[in-house]
Parts: structure tokens; sequence; C-alpha cells
């Protein structure tokens, strides 16, 4: 499979889809998961085509961590979670479903059920507040 660069993370990318930023730099971007699995759930890109982890550059793959540790940290803090979950799938079998890698970061709160991913989409005005609350914990 080769990359699509018509995919919606390279749209966001390319500013033609919005997004609730929550971080960026030269190389990455943090934004809001606005259907997600639970309340603060983020997602971190690489500013390339990489399709998954079998086609990311080395140096890409060490700024998406950076990235990763940086904003789950930041989750972390900000909104206390009892743990934090990352998840990176590669391929359609892996149940990855935009095929730009990305990393998922979670906040898991105890006895609280994952809903299922990219099924219903959340209050904007509720993933902008979570939002503000993980970019305040990143200062």
């Amino acid at each position: 499979m080769t990359y699509d660069p018509d995919n919606i993370f390279a749209k966001i990318l390319r500013d033609e889809i919005p997004c609730i930023k929550v971080y960026e730099d030269d190389l990455t971007l943090a934004f809001m998961d606005i259907m997600p699995q639970a309340e603060g759930h983020t997602l971190v890109i690489p500013k390339t085509e990489a399709q998954d982890l079998f086609n990311l550059e080395p140096d890409m793959a060490s700024a998406l961590i950076r990235t990763t540790q940086k904003v789950a940290k930041a989750v972390k803090k900000g909104l206390k979670p009892k743990g934090v979950m990352l998840a990176q799938l590669n391929g359609a079998a892996a149940g990855q479903s935009v095929f730009h890698i990305h990393f998922h970061i979670i906040p898991r709160q105890g006895g609280i059920d994952l809903t299922l991913h990219a099924r219903d989409q959340a209050d904007m005005s509720k993933i902008q507040e979570i939002a503000e609350k993980i970019k305040a914990a990143l200062e």
C-alpha cells in the first residue's frame, strides 16, 4: 500500500480540516481525537508521509516518540487519570483506520470501559475544555 495524501491526518497537516491542537513543533503535531475512546484521548502524528511504523524514517520515529512522551506526561499531569494507555496500530488487521502513522494517548480511569473508537463524535466544547487542561500542563 502506498501513502494516501488525502487521508484525514494529511488534510489536518495542510490545514484543510480543523483540529483542536494540544502541541506542535517542526516535526510533530498532537491534537484531540474528536471521536474519543475516553475523555482526553489525544493523537500524535509526524509531519511526514508515512503510513505506518515500517515506513517511518528513524529520525522521525524518534521525534514522534519524544512528542508522544511529552504529551502523555501532560495528559497525566493535567487530567490526573489512574493510568495512561498508549496505542500504535500498523495495518487494517491491527485496527489502523487512518493510514498515517500515529500514537493514541488514552487516559484510563478504573472501572470505566473504553468506548468504541471512531463511532460517535464527542461534544466539541468539552473536548476544547480538556485540551486546555493538557496544554496548561505542558507549560
